[in-house]
């Protein structure tokens, strides 16, 4: 039997995490964690990658950005302006396709996870789906009828602006936003900003996760208001299942039975793909996607 291989690349700040996956069996035949460091050195990794040792039909890219996903952009399939050093206006999409001679696909990070979440879920186009994940940094994406929310531009859910706790002095981690969007107030670094302390590092029982809560809480209530989702899941390494029961308890202080609510314990999630492999899945049904 002859066997058809796609490819994904999780493209992050820190490491570019690679896989190939087998269409057939849907086993995942090779991975590689690949340092970020320059453009050149990273993608030219990257490339080899594939190849010299795994070629594949498609790639599906789930990048940190922001990105340009506008077709008719001479900039479409780039990394825009990023705060990563060097980073800015990168091309990603062109450069695997010149380079692999395949087609790709490329979206934010975000957006790739909430695929693979949809995906694992059932793929169920009655249902609107929304991935956040606090890390290192904040962004969220979501899906509506098995299609992505923007189409000539993703959206920046990760810095919308929410109030700040009145018992909250911290000045904020967010270089354009500081203390007044999602990300200045809840991102990894700002465990440590406010602690001194790192987050990998503190009890959990410290009192910094109910503020975090508190404010992931905030930006869940804003979106669903907005778009309504169904499925909220909130991904990312701040916050873990023991922080869910907080999360839903001020989400629904904040509805303060405004609108009838579902059963949070199913609307408001942790990830069901293990080890984070959220991203690396959606990036695998996007490659997919390409090649029918």
């Amino acid at each position: 039997m002859t066997y058809t291989f796609v490819g994904s690349i999780e493209a992050g700040g820190t490491k570019f995490i690679l896989g190939v996956q087998n269409v057939e069996t849907g086993e995942t035949t090779a991975t590689k964690r690949v340092p970020t460091t320059t453009p050149a050195e990273t993608l030219a990794a990257c490339r080899d990658f594939f190849k010299e040792r795994n070629p594949v039909k498609a790639i599906g890219i789930g990048s940190f950005g922001p990105i340009d996903i506008d077709p008719k952009s001479a900039t479409f399939g780039y990394i825009s302006k990023t705060s990563k050093a060097g980073w800015s206006n990168t091309e990603l999409k062109g450069y695997f396709e010149k380079e692999l001679g395949v087609p790709a696909v490329l979206t934010t990070d975000v957006n790739a996870s909430c695929y693979g979440e949809y995906i694992a879920r059932g793929r169920d186009d009655e249902k609107t789906y929304l991935y956040i994940t606090i890390g290192t940094g904040v962004g969220a994406g979501a899906i509506q009828q098995g299609h992505f929310i923007g189409y000539t531009n993703h959206s920046e859910m990760g810095h919308m602006r929410i109030p700040k706790r009145a018992d909250d002095k911290y000045e904020g981690g967010c270089p354009f936003h500081h203390d007044a969007c999602g990300e200045g107030l809840t991102a990894g670094p700002t465990l440590k900003g406010r602690t001194g302390i790192p987050g990998e590092d503190l009890d959990r029982s410290h009192p910094v996760f109910d503020l975090i809560s508190y404010y992931v809480a905030e930006m869940l209530y804003n979106i669903y208001l907005t778009i309504r989702p169904d499925v909220m899941v909130v991904g990312g390494s701040v916050l873990n299942e023991g922080d869910m029961a907080t999360v839903r308890k001020y989400f629904a202080e904040m509805n303060n039975d405004y609108v009838a609510l579902p059963d949070l314990d199913e609307l408001i999630v942790r990830p069901i793909v293990a080890n984070n492999g959220s991203a690396t899945l959606g990036c695998f049904e996007m490659a997919k996607d390409l090649l029918k």
